[in-house]
C-alpha cells in the first residue's frame, strides 16, 4: 500500500477505535437498537435527498444495510449495553479480519500468502486470550453476539468488493435506509415505544452530539475511506488495518472510562499489533 493509504488505513483504525467510548456514553441515554436506528436514519437523511442513487442492484444497496446496519452495529450496540466492556468489544470484533479474508479467498480467488497467514496467525493468539481471560463487565452472551457482529462487518466487507466503484457517500447513504426497517423493529420488540419515547425526550445535548458522530465521523468518513481502500487494494492487504482498532479503543476505554487493563490486555494488543506489522512487511498489489 502507497503510504498516503496506510495513513488513511491508521486514521480509520483511530475513528473506529475511540467511537467505542463514544458508544458506551450514548447507551448511556439511548436503548441499543434505537441508538442504532436513529445513527443510520441520519446516515441516510437527508443525503438520499441530494444524492442520487448509485447505479448498483438494489439487493446491494439492501445487503449492505443489513449486514452493517443491523448485523454489525445493531448487535455491537445491544451486547455494549450490558454484556461487554467497550474496550474488549473492539478487540473481539476485530475476528472479523479473519472471517473477510477467508471468505474472499474461497468467493473471489484472493490469494492469501503465508506471511499474511503467519500474521493472522499471531494476531488470533491475541484474540483467543479473550477465551481464557476474560472480566466482570463481559459474559458469554456478549463475546457470542459480539462475534456475529464480526460476522456481518466481514459480509459488508464482501457486498462493497463486490459492488465495484460507486460513489461510496451515495452509497453508505442509500443503504443505510435498509438498515433502518430491521433495527426499528427490534427497538420496538425489545425496547418498546414507551422506552424509545422516554429516551429520546430526555436525551441529552451530549447524547445527540454522539449519535452525530456516529453518523458522521463513523459512518460517512470511516466508512467512506475504508470502503475506498477496499476497492484499491486486496481485501487480506486492508482488513488487518482493523486490527489497529482494538489498540485505540483499549487505550481510549482505559483512559477515559476507566476500565480495566489487565497483563493480558496488554499482551492480546501487543500480538495484534506484531502481527499488522508482520502483515504490512508482505507486498499487496494494488487494484487497477
Amino acid at each position: 500500500m502507497r503510504i498516503q493509504d496506510q495513513a488513511l488505513a491508521l486514521l480509520v483504525a483511530f475513528i473506529w477505535g475511540t467511537n467505542f467510548v463514544f458508544i458506551r456514553q450514548g447507551l448511556d441515554e439511548l436503548p441499543p437498537f434505537w441508538f442504532a436506528t436513529l445513527r443510520f436514519f441520519f446516515s441516510a437523511f437527508p443525503l438520499i435527498l441530494i444524492l442520487p442513487r448509485p447505479q448498483v442492484p438494489w439487493r446491494m444497496l439492501a445487503a449492505y444495510g443489513f449486514f452493517i446496519g443491523f448485523g454489525q452495529f445493531g448487535l455491537l450496540f445491544w451486547a455494549m449495553r450490558d454484556n461487554i466492556a467497550p474496550g474488549l468489544a473492539s478487540l473481539v470484533i476485530q475476528s472479523q479480519v479473519f472471517i473477510t479474508i477467508l471468505l474472499a479467498a474461497v468467493l473471489f480467488h484472493e490469494t492469501v500468502r503465508q506471511r499474511q497467514k503467519l500474521a493472522l496467525l499471531v494476531c488470533l493468539s491475541g484474540l483467543l486470550l479473550i477465551g481464557v481471560f476474560t472480566d466482570g463487565q463481559t459474559t458469554v452472551t456478549g463475546l457470542m453476539v459480539t462475534l456475529l457482529a464480526a460476522t456481518g462487518w466481514a459480509c459488508g466487507n464482501l457486498v462493497i468488493k463486490r459492488v465495484g466503484k460507486v460513489n461510496i457517500i451515495a452509497f453508505l447513504a442509500w443503504s443505510s435506509l435498509f438498515a433502518i426497517p430491521p433495527l426499528l423493529f427490534m427497538a420496538l420488540l425489545l425496547e418498546g415505544p414507551a422506552r424509545i419515547m422516554e429516551s429520546t425526550r430526555h436525551a441529552s445535548l451530549h447524547a445527540w452530539s454522539v449519535v452525530l458522530w456516529q453518523t458522521v465521523g463513523n459512518t460517512l468518513i470511516g466508512y467512506g475511506l475504508w470502503n475506498t481502500l477496499l476497492h484499491r487494494y486486496p481485501a487480506a492487504l486492508v482488513t488487518p488495518w482493523a486490527l489497529m482498532v482494538p489498540v485505540f479503543g483499549m487505550s481510549a476505554s482505559s483512559l477515559l472510562l476507566g476500565e480495566p487493563m489487565p497483563w493480558w490486555k496488554l499482551v492480546a494488543s501487543a500480538l495484534i499489533l506484531a502481527g499488522l506489522v508482520l502483515n504490512l512487511g508482505g507486498r499487496g498489489r494494488r487494484k487497477t
